[in-house]
């Protein structure tokens, strides 16, 4: 099984009617700015361990666990479906709990990319450099979809109160493993037994569940506005390195309906843009070369 070379530290903090888990890896340096990591979708912020073992310098790193994923709980009952608006609030409580007003080096994935991209447009004062890892954002929708969303919302909800919606669950952290490599081809076995002893945990009957609540499998009640994301982007006075791999995963979820040649349009809004490659890489770049990644991330916050 993979070993990690930096152990990382975890806390929990009182956030919003959360408590949040916080993993953090080396110690607090009063001249250069925290470093903090944000996760995508059905993810977990262990999963940046091998981007931390493969970083050349030692710094203060933070990352979280979004509401609803890895071990960062509700208070009370969980929600029966999530707001967007709710992941940048979080940042910026967290934010304003750990590091105060000092501007941070920003590194989001996919849905944490988006939520980074967002939130630099609305306090671009906090943010000092902005790595965006595929966070594209999402296919244009037009009001006239609104009806039909709503409806589509209402009976997810409705679906997941019957249990429609429940997550599978493995007799074995094994059984996780296979899952990770099945969706990542590029994963090999000791990342995938490690990943798999953070992305799930066994529950009281001794299945291992993923760590990650249902309910975000209930579709958003709000439409996607490019026009709204374009201004956002233009907010942005941090750089921003815009970062995708070899793999075009947007033409295979969206078919067309997404294409990458639209984000490349989109991000251009964004006023200090830079870009890069990770090759021989899918989505789940941070995984397929954490290496490679580690030095652009490097490379990009010490200029």
């Amino acid at each position: 099984m993979y070993q990690a070379l930096k152990p990382s530290r975890s806390e929990f903090l009182p956030i919003r009617q959360l408590t949040c888990h916080l993993r953090s890896w080396g110690q607090p340096d009063p001249v250069q700015a925290p470093l903090v990591l944000v996760h995508g979708w059905m993810d977990v912020s262990a999963s940046w361990q091998f981007v931390v073992d493969a970083m050349a310098a030692e710094r203060w790193i933070l990352a979280p666990d979004w509401r609803g994923f890895g071990l960062t709980k509700a208070e009370g009952p969980p929600p029966d479906s999530y707001w967007f608006p709710d992941y940048m609030a979080d940042l910026d409580a967290l934010l304003d709990a750990v590091v105060g007003e000092r501007p941070v080096d920003l590194v989001g994935h996919s849905m944490g990319g988006n939520v980074a991209m967002i939130y630099a447009g609305v306090r671009p004062q906090r943010i000092r450099r902005l790595i965006n890892l595929e966070g594209f954002g999402m296919p244009e929708t037009r009001p006239s979809q609104a009806p039909g969303r709503y409806a589509q919302w209402l009976d997810e909800i409705k679906a997941l109160r019957r249990g429609d919606k429940a997550l599978a669950g493995y007799s074995s952290p094994d059984g996780v493993a296979q899952r990770l490599m099945k969706t990542n081809p590029r994963l090999p076995q000791d990342k995938a037994d490690w990943l798999a002893r953070q992305w799930a945990a066994p529950n009281a009957q001794g299945k291992w569940e993923i760590l990650g609540d249902a309910a975000h499998k209930v579709v958003s009640a709000q439409l996607f506005r490019v026009d709204e994301t374009l201004e956002l982007y233009r907010r942005i006075s941090a750089p921003v390195l815009s970062v995708t791999a070899s793999d075009d995963s947007l033409s295979i979820w969206w078919k067309g309906r997404f294409t990458l040649a639209q984000y490349r349009e989109r991000i251009q809004a964004v006023p200090d843009l830079h870009n890069a490659v990770v090759n021989d890489a899918g989505h789940m770049m941070h995984h397929d070369q954490p290496a490679e990644l580690a030095r652009l991330i490097e490379g990009f916050i010490a200029q």
